[in-house]
């Protein structure tokens, strides 16, 4: 069979599927990451506390989490195209009735539950296992455009936000936010999205179809088994890699939702107006696109993703100690500290999921993969979860966020370890010479 491109000679027809997930990650992680700008203006008019609005966007967290698995093994059965439209539907529309916030129930039944739930159809963890069919040679790549796409929806949509609450209101700003995702982002996965490059007639990379057939067809050779290929994620749980990936992935959630919703309030409590705050969390967005999509290229070239893995990690926890030590210096000037924060952090918030997604795919296959990976998201959501009540309670009772913090810097080192001792070159197909299968133990 020869290979060929429906959308448009010479371009593989992968690229036009990375673009919709970079632009469905865009819509809705940049809409939810939005909140941050919404937490203020809701306080001061319906006088909550910040400890009644972190428990929406922790409760959001815990059950994106929880949902994530059930997604992922819907994936896995019906494909991406009803899982991922499904979910654009119910973000999209629970994004409109935030508008009609009135107490603190509804905000957590509307943003902290449905919209949640939605957003598990929507997430990386079933794109990047999509993305992985399509791409080999390059996968940490298109992985990491994919998560970039969260970046540069937070980059432009929390100032967006922020900029159209001060212009109109923060219910108008939701409505405004909720139509984008359902106008733009359901007709482009309806027309792009496939599951499977042999469906349309190609193979991975848009590499020519080996002797026999295209990858899936029945003449294709089948790529050579590895130690712990996983038929289920049961299996994949009975080894080591895959608890040290969610041991870190549970310290990647604390300390990166504990920024979404937490870090513009921060900054506006250190005495800075709420567009500044945006913006330098749009900076710091940003900057995770360009650290997503690099650490995914660089490790398609320079092997040992856990070594990057671990690179991140050490980065990010860093980052933390720059910033704790910036707020408690007397004198120092606020704006820079969270300039400095932004770069370093910014740099390592993302990177993480491409080198989970691809060391995931590498270890275990991607036979079961959006399940897997739905399961160890779980972790990170846990995380999630814990982070942002811990910080909101912890800025109640100390009146700012220099604990939480510091908290988060402490739990990024062992994070660190943790992937830096994961036994990649035993383990991954890409160090495997000779198909050889055993039992899926460590």
């Amino acid at each position: 069979m020869a290979v060929s491109n429906p959308a448009r000679p010479g371009l593989f027809y992968g690229w036009f599927v990375v673009a919709t997930c970079m632009f469905i990650a865009f819509l809705t992680m940049g809409s939810r990451n939005s909140f941050g700008a919404f937490v203020v203006p809701m306080e001061a008019e319906f006088e909550w506390n910040r400890t009644i609005v972190s428990w929406a966007a922790a409760l959001g967290a815990l059950l994106n989490g929880v949902t994530q698995p059930f997604m992922g093994y819907l994936f896995d059965r019906i494909g991406v195209r009803i899982v991922v439209m499904s979910g654009l539907v119910v973000v999209g529309v629970s994004t409109l009735l935030m508008a009609a916030t009135g107490s603190v129930w509804y905000l957590i039944a509307m943003f902290g539950v449905v919209a949640a739930v939605g957003q598990s159809g929507t997430s990386m963890t079933n794109t990047a296992a999509m993305l992985s069919k399509w791409f080999r040679r390059r996968r940490g790549l298109v992985i990491g455009l994919n998560a970039s796409g969260m970046s540069l929806g937070s980059l432009i949509l929390v100032p967006f936000a922020a900029y159209m609450i001060s212009l109109i209101d923060w219910r108008l700003s939701w409505i405004v936010l909720g139509v984008m995702i359902l106008v733009l982002g359901i007709p482009l996965a309806f027309v792009f999205l496939h599951d499977d490059p042999s469906k349309k007639g190609l193979t991975p990379d848009g590499d020519p179809a080996p002797e026999g057939g295209a990858q899936g067809s029945p003449g294709a050779p089948a790529p050579p088994p590895q130690p712990l290929f996983a038929e289920n994620w049961r299996q994949a749980f009975r080894s080591l890699p895959i608890w040290q990936m969610s041991f870190s992935y549970f310290i990647c959630g604390s300390t990166t939702f504990m920024l979404a919703v937490h870090f513009v309030p921060m900054a506006i409590e250190e005495g800075i107006n709420p567009q500044t705050a945006a913006l330098i969390f749009g900076l710091m967005s940003g900057l995770n696109a360009l650290g997503a999509t690099g650490a995914g290229w660089i490790s398609d070239r320079i092997g040992g993703r856990k070594n990057w893995l671990a690179a991140v990690y050490f980065c990010r926890g860093t980052g933390y100690v720059i910033l704790v030590v910036s707020l408690l210096t007397p004198g120092f000037p606020v704006v820079a500290g969270l300039l400095i924060f932004a770069v370093v952090a910014g740099l390592s918030w993302i990177a993480t999921a491409p080198l989970t997604s691809s060391l995931t795919a590498e270890v275990y296959g991607l036979k079961s993969m959006a399940t897997i990976s739905g399961v160890a998201f779980l972790f990170h959501q846990l995380g999630g979860f814990t982070s942002v009540l811990l910080a909101g309670y912890l800025r109640e009772i100390t009146g700012d966020y220099i604990v939480a913090f510091s908290i988060a810097a402490v739990m990024l080192y062992p994070a660190a370890i943790s992937a830096f001792t994961i036994r990649e070159r035993k383990y991954s197909v890409r160090y495997q010479t000779a198909p050889t299968v055993v039992a899926a133990a460590d």
